[in-house]
């Protein structure tokens, strides 16, 4: 009968179809997907900030630095740039700490903060160390609507340096320094009270703040070992430093653009330099300077 034929034909097509989808089934179970696993790291044996050492034997303290790790070290394009950035802000940014005596491992708070940018926060945070309007204010930045030195990566590394340093006096421990630069002093003193406990690590924290630290960590142990994490980078794939000219002004600048000619620049590099400079002019009171960067001629 034909249909039994016809049927027959289908029925072998489908055992050998069968087989088929078997075999390739196993040989795609046998090989390992390598383009988007995502592998183990080798956990660090031990890990500090500032010197302070992490309790990587207490199991929340070891997952929650495990976490960070796995999160910044599988952010591919995020963690490149951050690398590439690094040699450019660094430059800046550890000889203040250390004019101050803050441990350079804060140069990577300011990575957790920022990304090393000028970055702008939701709330009104602003720059590489993300400071708010009355807390820059307090700690001697100037900001309005012509000037705001939380642009400024000198200056608010400055203004920074000065509030660890009294965190760090107020609460004997500079992981807790640095866990106050997100929470707040008060924050941080409140939870410590309640808590009757005087160690990062001990505290039971909100979210962002029980998660700030191990940030920090993570991204001081990757930035440090990058290959370790699968990063690899030649000192030529580093932003470069670009040098400049300090060009120091006492009197008011009308037209920021016009100013930016007569200086070899445009506009735009100008701003590019001096992301403090807020508006197209500069108004300067008497007996006030500013020192505008220039780069040097073929940058």
């Amino acid at each position: 009968m034909e249909w039994i034929k016809r049927a027959g034909v289908i029925t072998s097509a489908l055992v050998v179809t069968g087989v088929l989808v078997h075999t390739e089934t196993a040989k795609l179970k046998a090989t390992p997907q390598k383009a988007d696993s995502i592998k183990s790291l080798n956990f660090p044996v031990t890990i500090d900030f500032a010197g302070e050492k992490a309790p990587l034997n207490i199991a929340d303290v070891h997952e929650r630095l495990d976490r960070e790790l796995l999160v910044n070290a599988n952010l591919h394009a995020s963690t490149q740039i951050i690398l590439k950035r690094a040699k450019r802000s660094f430059v800046v940014i550890e000889p203040i700490l250390k004019q101050y005596g803050v441990p350079d491992d804060f140069k990577y708070l300011a990575v957790c903060e920022s990304s090393l940018s000028n970055a702008v926060s939701p709330a009104g945070a602003k720059g590489f160390w993300q400071f708010m309007p009355d807390t820059g204010k307090q700690y001697g930045l100037e900001v309005n609507d012509e000037v705001d030195e939380r642009y400024h990566l000198a200056k608010s590394t400055e203004a920074a340096c000065k509030y660890l340093l009294n965190a760090k006096q107020k609460f004997g421990s500079w992981t807790l320094a640095a866990a106050s630069y997100n929470a707040g002093l008060a924050g941080v003193n409140r939870l410590m009270t309640f808590q009757g406990v005087d160690n990062y690590y001990d505290l039971l924290l909100a979210d962002e703040t029980s998660r700030y630290v191990f940030r920090i960590l993570a991204l001081k142990e990757i930035m440090e070992h990058p290959a370790k994490y699968d990063f690899y980078l030649e000192d030529n794939d580093a932003y470069p430093v670009i040098p400049v000219k300090p060009v120091t002004v006492n009197s008011t600048i009308p037209d920021l653009a016009v100013f930016a000619k007569e200086q070899g620049i445009n506009y735009k590099i100008l701003k590019i330099h001096n992301p403090w400079l807020r508006d197209h002019n500069l108004t300067i009171k008497s007996g006030k300077e500013y020192t505008i960067e220039v780069p040097l001629s073929g940058y």
